[in-house]
């Protein structure tokens, strides 16, 4: 017999299981996993192509978010050290690593920029959060980002896994004399 689940119940058994990763000592920020569960319906639907196209955004994206605090540590004082003057320091540090992050978008590989914006963002989240597994770490942050943002595709692909299980095999038919006839499309070997 084949069960199907709704979507709303398959996914929110899904996302159930994600709630733990909040737990001490992790602490891991499950929000990104949701961001790229729904950004890989946008993109159509699980597949490995949208995985893997989710997936290497959301990391080069992050890695950019990395870029960008560094860039801010660096250069952050360079037109003083007044609210104003950080503020048009970071527009500058922000101006220049938006640019390139949209030039590589016309990359291949990288042609997924609103991917890359999702882990662009949940790298600060995570970073100026607090979350992670070292919290105010940046390279926990970037770690900890990445890998949330990897598992929306896994997260999207097993909601629809649990919706639609796969029906169960036919048994074979077995005549009189003890003979195995194989199912449709099965082979005895």
């Amino acid at each position: 017999m084949r069960i199907r689940l709704p979507h709303e119940v398959s996914a929110s058994i899904v996302a159930f299981a994600t709630v733990f990763l909040l737990m001490s000592p992790l602490n891991m920020p499950t929000w990104a996993i949701f961001v790229t569960w729904a950004g890989t319906f946008l993109q159509g639907g699980p597949s490995r192509s949208n995985a893997i196209a989710m997936v290497t955004a959301t990391t080069t994206g992050a890695g950019f978010g990395v870029v960008a605090v560094l860039l801010d540590r660096e250069t952050g004082t360079m037109f003083g050290t007044g609210s104003l003057a950080r503020t048009l320091a970071l527009a500058v540090v922000v101006f220049a690593v938006n640019g390139t992050l949209l030039a590589t978008g016309r990359l291949k590989p990288f042609a997924l920029v609103p991917g890359m914006f999702f882990g662009f963002a949940s790298l600060f989240a995570t970073y100026f959060g607090g979350f992670g597994y070292d919290g105010g770490n940046l390279g926990a942050a970037f770690v900890s980002a990445a890998a949330m943002c990897a598992l929306g595709p896994l997260c999207a692909t097993l909601g629809i896994r649990l919706m639609f299980a796969p029906p169960a095999a036919p048994a074979p038919e077995v005549r009189e004399r003890g003979e195995v006839t194989p199912s449709a499309g099965e082979t005895l070997a």
